[in-house]
């Protein structure tokens, strides 16, 4: 029975049997690994993933489709959101880091990397199919006008590296926007910093791109007594993901705060 994909899941079934194979090329699944899949779908990827490493944990939202891959005993089937997985379960389970790849929906791709950047240490790396604009964001350098809250707020934990370009019509249905590959390799966290305070930082310095630091993150840290030396007659955009990390590090360790 032929799946009608489901516009509220944000469903396109990746259809391209070469493509499939170079990207799989890419990951390199081994057995043994623990492997997991985020939206497998109709198992375009699913299928010469499992060839590869014999086990394979999928994470699929949709019933009908969860209940077909069920059949399947080479596979552990969970059916939810993602953003509800517990991830830390899921590499306690499997004893050793998780390998975590994925067609991520455009409609949530962004809030399933946050989700995953939380649990950060208990991942080997990740492959996801975006869209081409968002792995140009997540990969930016500074000075680029891609580079953004984004970019700084994955780059502090991951090397990021956009390895395959995927048009639309690799897919059934195609897609409005070009997709990418992207391979993020996850980075030991910087002493010092804290994740909360680093995402306000940014999220305040981006909050006005057009605007150098004065007017923005200027403000931000008079009000945390921070009197040390800082540039702030750039933009947001020009500042490398190094500046912003001591920068955190050192609001941190002012006086006063916990």
């Amino acid at each position: 029975m032929s799946h009608i994909p489901r516009k509220r899941f944000g469903q396109h079934f990746l259809s391209d049997r070469a493509m499939v194979e170079a990207i799989v090329d890419t990951i390199d699944p081994l057995p043994g690994q623990a492997l997991v899949e985020i939206g497998p779908g109709l198992g375009a990827m699913t299928n010469p993933l499992v060839e590869r490493c014999k086990h394979l944990t999928v994470i699929e939202l949709d019933r009908d489709l969860a209940a077909r891959l069920r059949k399947r005993p080479e596979l552990e089937v969970i059916e939810s959101d993602v953003l509800k997985v517990d991830f830390t379960a899921l590499a306690a389970a499997h004893t050793q880091p998780l390998r975590v790849v994925g067609n991520l929906p455009y409609n949530i791709s962004t809030p399933i990397l946050f989700h995953l950047l939380d649990v950060v240490d208990l991942v080997a790396d990740q492959h996801f199919m975006l869209q081409k604009e968002v792995v140009d964001r997540m990969a930016a350098a500074p000075g680029s006008k891609d580079y953004g809250r984004l970019s700084v707020m994955l780059q502090w934990r991951y090397r990021i590296e956009s390895v395959l370009d995927v048009p639309p019509e690799c897919f059934d249905p195609p897609p409005r926007v070009d997709s990418a590959i992207v391979r993020m390799n996850p980075l030991p966290a910087p002493a010092g910093v804290d994740a909360a305070l680093l995402g306000e930082l940014v999220t305040t310095a981006f909050s006005q791109r057009r605007k150098v630091l004065r007017n923005t993150l200027g403000k931000w840290l008079d009000a945390r007594g921070f009197s040390g030396e800082v540039d702030l007659s750039r933009r947001a955009e020009e500042v490398p993901v190094a500046e912003y990390l001591a920068l955190a590090a050192a609001v941190a360790a002012l006086p006063g705060r916990p």
